[in-house]
């Protein structure tokens, strides 16, 4: 039983070093959700927990290779030549202006509506009321 309880002592005091060496090494602007000195915490006082969820939430992401053969790395956005850009800014674009025009004449309409329909059921009020 002593040699159980010693193994499992060993892979948690190897799992918290390596982790605790990883976190420590890592670049501060690549390491995910919390800050390295929270990290360094967890591992340290939550051992073997603090470890494990470094290597799975912790630790940065693995670049991935895409199909047409470019390293991508998580977190650096898009690869240049696929960047998607607007030729123009919705502010001078004519065409998304008349449409906020449009939009505008059909909330006024929709808006007046409203308020007709409002008058309207005010006076039926008024009238049952004096009526009554």
């Amino acid at each position: 039983m002593i040699r159980l309880y010693s193994m499992f002592f060993l892979i948690d005091l190897a799992l918290m070093v390596v982790a605790l060496i990883d976190c420590l090494s890592v670049e501060e602007y690549a390491i995910r959700a919390l800050p390295r000195v929270a990290w360094v915490f967890l591992i340290l006082l939550f051992s073997p927990i603090g470890g494990i969820a470094w290597f799975i939430a912790g630790r940065p992401a693995r670049p991935v290779r895409l199909s047409s053969g470019e390293v991508w790395r998580p977190g650096s956005g898009f690869p240049e030549s696929q960047r998607p850009r607007r030729s123009v800014a919705p502010d001078d674009d004519p065409e998304f202006l008349r449409g906020l025009a449009a939009s505008r004449k059909q909330d006024e309409t929709l808006l007046k509506d409203w308020e007709a329909d409002l008058r309207r059921r005010e006076e039926e009020l008024r009238r049952r009321q004096d009526g009554a």
